[in-house]
């Protein structure tokens, strides 16, 4: 079976569509139902699968997007910054407190999606209301977590690039401070925290490289045999792959390469 990998924005999920019949190339783009409804998406990738390795039916694409499919999609996003803007007038109105983040309407305008951020559950079945009376269409409010707040915002990392989950992390792994540690990271928040108030993403995908280079090293405290007879480490350079010592006999304290000691007991 002949089947498409589709992502609907940049650094967004990825669904897969089966294409028998479509004669498809990569990055173009194509005309979809999702569960939200009729969208356009961009071909990431192409592939073969066996019918056995579905986990489930996979819907097809319906057509290669024509000329007006696109003048459509980029007329839909021209009224994408009114709707928000109404939103925010009808949540003050309703007395909610959230934080309109975004909106978009599907390609027939059957479904308009409002994204928004909350400390708390809200009831905006009034909300709903009002803005159905408004735009005649389907209204759903979905209320989204920091890292997608700030995935749809965008902004500067503390490392002063763009933000990583607006530009290529299409969806977010679990980042654990156990990892800030296997780095020995200084576990102060606003060191170790994005724009967003969590976990940097990007200690997820550095973590294996520390684990792999840590195997290597001893652990703090642990007993080394030297040339110059048995020390202990007080210190250890990941990826410098060093480990400072001090030595038992002598007072004297000193940085050694991999090759320079040999592991024998914690």
């Amino acid at each position: 079976m002949n089947v498409a990998l589709v992502q609907f924005k940049e650094a967004g999920k990825k669904y897969y569509f089966s294409y028998d019949q479509l004669n498809i190339d990569q990055n173009q783009l194509v005309v979809v139902e999702t569960t939200r409804g009729i969208e356009i998406g961009k071909v990431y990738m192409l592939k073969e699968i066996e019918q056995s390795e579905l986990t489930s039916e996979l819907k097809p694409i319906i057509r290669i997007a024509e000329e007006a499919d696109i003048k459509e999609d980029d007329y839909n996003q021209t009224l994408e910054h009114n709707v928000v803007e109404t939103t925010k007038k009808l949540a003050i109105k309703n007395e909610l407190e959230i934080k309109v983040l975004g909106a978009e309407y599907t390609l027939d305008r059957k479904r308009l999606l409002i994204y928004f951020e909350s400390e708390s559950r809200v009831d905006f079945r009034g909300l709903v209301k009002d803005l159905s009376e408004v735009y005649h269409t389907r209204i759903e409010l979905r209320q989204i977590g920091p890292r997608d707040a700030a995935k749809m915002i965008g902004g500067i990392g503390p490392c002063g690039l763009i933000l990583c989950c607006t530009t290529f992390i299409g969806e977010f792994d679990t980042v654990s401070i156990k990892m800030a540690k296997n780095q020995n990271l200084a576990l102060n928040p606003q060191k170790i925290s994005g724009v967003c108030g969590k976990l940097l993403c990007c200690i997820k995908y550095e973590d294996d490289t520390y684990t792999e280079l840590k195997d290597k090293l001893p652990d703090y405290h642990d007993i080394v045999e030297t040339e110059k007879g048995q020390a202990l480490v007080i210190d250890v350079n990941i990826l410098g792959q060093k480990i400072k010592v001090k030595h038992r006999e002598e007072d004297l304290i000193e940085w050694l390469t991999l090759d320079q000691f040999k592991r024998i007991k914690s």
